[in-house]
């Protein structure tokens, strides 16, 4: 079975029990195919960006297309290390695709870059938010204030905004439901709660003046930008894809090295993995020479990565199942400590504790949507695996 038919029977059909390879990434040389999960390979096509990941240095700002600029922008401790925002060049100023964190370092970065590709933060005349996370859309409310550029954001994303930034104490009460139902200790239950609150300040609140529709085009003068949706990283995450020259600005939908996180939260569509995994398959149909991913480096053989994220979600499932089956009452915790990661347990941080319990039990939906497994209870939730007729 390929991983493309495994990819449709998860998203839309039956699940099966799928075996595969391993699910830990190795990287290769500079130029070179770049083993993905075993499985699948990509070729890198951001030759300077690959040789600055490996050295653990920022990489330089880049024309990678005519008219077409990649600016790194720094995100404070966080072993992403930046954000790639694209600058397109107009008749009339420039037009950004993400702007980064709202830091000084951020935004010193950002117009560092603007002025090596022959511009500045004034001249931005829109801001192209691909999701609605810091690291994207933080510094797009002081790019406006500086500019007078519009922002775009996809509406399941604009409309969470004043709860996830502003107003969050009900946010935070569901939250902590959230985590009690997932079976999290007592001992660790504020720390997980309050994880992602001292990210707020880097933010800057500002609504969009443009809400983008999935397969329109953008208002970007002189380029066919056309609007990708494709939910799971967030419910509004958006791709852009130009046919003329045959890129795809991915956000954190497709990258070259690892996978974004797909969890459930509060916050959330109820099966965010089945909606991650159906948009794989969207843009699986797209023609693309070259992928302009927002973090990490560039790439070409999309097909070939999508192949290997579908293989590696199905690789998850299987291993979640064989815990089950295992040691069957087991809460999303319980799960999620004994489920292989990039590193020990221990060693993650709470944030990032969190973010795996939700993408733990994305998992674990979609083995319940398709009757391989059932709850029990809540507060905590267990889990048993369902009798295979």
């Amino acid at each position: 079975m390929t991983s493309l038919s495994v990819a449709v029977r998860l998203a839309s059909g039956a699940v099966s029990r799928v075996s595969g390879p391993g699910a830990g990434a190795t990287e290769g040389l500079v130029g070179a195919r770049v083993p993905a999960y075993g499985a699948a390979v990509v070729v890198v096509t951001g030759v300077l960006q690959k040789e600055a990941w490996d050295r653990d240095v920022m990489p330089p700002v880049e024309k990678v297309r005519p008219g077409v600029w990649s600016i790194p922008v720094p995100i404070p401790d966080n072993p992403l290390r930046y954000v790639l925002v694209y600058a397109f060049e107009l008749d009339n100023g420039i037009a950004i695709v993400d702007a980064g964190w709202n830091t000084d370092d951020a935004w010193s970065a950002l117009n560092n870059g603007l002025l090596e590709a022959g511009g500045s933060i004034a001249d931005v005349r829109a801001v192209l938010v691909t999701h609605i996370h810091p690291d994207h859309y933080g510094l797009a409310g002081r790019v406006r204030e500086e500019s007078g550029a519009w922002i775009g954001l996809h509406p399941a994303d604009a409309e969470m905004l004043e709860a996830r930034y502003i107003e969050t104490d009900d946010l935070l009460a569901r939250m902590r439901e959230f985590l009690q139902d997932a079976g999290v200790p007592p001992t660790k239950l504020p720390d997980l709660n309050f994880a992602s609150m001292m990210i707020r300040g880097q933010v800057t609140m500002a609504v969009p003046d443009v809400l983008f529709e999935d397969g329109r085009r953008v208002d970007v003068p002189g380029w066919d930008l056309q609007t990708v949706w494709t939910p799971g990283h967030s419910p509004g995450h958006v791709c852009f894809y130009s046919d003329e020259h045959r890129f795809l600005l991915s956000g954190d939908h497709v990258l070259p090295r690892i996978t974004p996180n797909i969890g459930v939260h509060t916050q959330q569509f109820p099966n965010p993995l089945g909606e991650y995994l159906e948009s794989l398959l969207k843009v699986h149909n797209l023609e693309v020479d070259e992928v302009f991913p927002a973090h990490e480096y560039r790439f070409s053989d999309l097909r070939g990565r999508l192949d290997a994220i579908i293989v590696h979600h199905a690789d998850r499932l299987a291993e979640i199942e064989r815990l089950i089956a295992e040691h069957p009452g087991s809460t999303a915790w319980d799960i999620s400590v004994a489920l292989t990661w990039s590193r020990p347990w221990h060693e993650i941080a709470d944030f990032m504790q969190r973010a795996a319990v939700g993408e733990t039990i994305a998992h674990i939906v979609l083995l319940e949507n398709h009757q391989r497994v059932r709850r029990e209870g809540a507060f905590p939730a267990r889990f048993h695996l369902v009798d295979q007729p």
